[in-house]
């Protein structure tokens, strides 16, 4: 079974935001201001996910599919 690395999933996140060229308010603004400047740094810290349809723009954004973006860890019970 995997699980989301929430936290490396938001490093990951702020990785290609930088990469990409886009500012915390830059991002929100392409992202046609669906969300807003705290969504995008709790999801860079790892205490929130973006949505399914966030994570497309995203991906669509940066230039990448959504499981280049996802970080998964295998959970072993």
């Amino acid at each position: 079974m995997w699980r989301v690395n929430m936290e490396k999933t938001g490093a990951r996140i702020k990785e290609l935001r930088i990469a990409s060229g886009y500012s915390v308010e830059e991002l929100r603004q392409a992202m046609r201001e669906m969300v807003g400047v705290n969504a995008v740094y709790k999801w860079q810290s790892g205490q929130s996910l973006p949505t399914v349809d966030n994570l497309v723009i995203l991906a669509d954004l940066f230039g990448v599919t959504i499981d280049e973006m996802i970080v998964k860890e295998q959970v072993i019970f």
